[in-house]
């Protein structure tokens, strides 16, 4: 990037660190970002570098939050009898979207990858044991990892050390989507969708 002034080779390489973010798109953003008023740009780098320094872990649901516990944790109305336990921060939004679920969740920030040398104790799992040995309210944990190699991995690894406990342990359906075709989904999408099929 020779032909760029420094500061801005600097910001188009930054900006090429984000996930999904490539050469053009990053010199596109670039190009945007100085074309704004200084106040908006000044604004947009407030708000990364207030976000780096307020937010944290929840203590309770592991969870990216400013407060502690974080509000769903806090959140009396919520059903204390069931914990759903995703892989990231981003699964927790896209339930809370359906607007449907209203118990508590419990947030790994990983999976089990053997592949890539993460095991059960480089996620936030002895957190999750810890918190149903100390909680007897609890009587239903929802494995809602992805459905891939890993997340069904460490679905398994859960559910295996919950079972003993007593609790009862649940697993998200996958399946076909609303709208597609079966001709179009592959055979490990279909054999998922006839085994988790249920009577209307």
């Amino acid at each position: 990037m020779k032909y760029y002034a420094k500061p801005i080779g600097r910001l188009i390489n930054e900006l090429s660190k984000l996930p999904g973010i490539g050469g053009k798109t990053s010199q596109r953003l670039a190009f945007h970002i100085l074309s704004m008023e200084d106040e908006h740009a000044e604004a947009l780098a407030n708000a990364i570098i207030d976000a780096k320094k307020s937010i944290h872990f929840c203590s309770v649901c592991g969870n990216l939050t400013d407060v502690d516990p974080c509000s769903i944790c806090s959140d009396a109305s919520r059903n204390g009898k069931i914990v759903c336990v995703v892989e990231s921060p981003q699964d927790v939004m896209a339930i809370e979207r359906i607007k449907e679920y209203r118990g508590l969740y419990h947030v790994l920030n990983g999976a089990i990858s053997p592949m890539d040398g993460i095991g059960p104790a480089d996620i936030n799992l002895k957190s999750l044991i810890v918190r149903l040995q100390e909680d007897d309210t609890v009587e239903e944990v929802i494995l809602a990892t992805n459905p891939n190699i890993e997340g069904e991995a460490t679905a398994m690894y859960i559910a295996r050390l919950i079972k003993p406990t007593g609790i009862a342990v649940s697993r998200i359906a996958h399946g076909i989507p609303i709208g597609g075709d079966l001709e179009y989904a592959d055979e490990v999408t279909l054999l998922k969708a006839v085994e988790n099929r249920r009577q209307l």
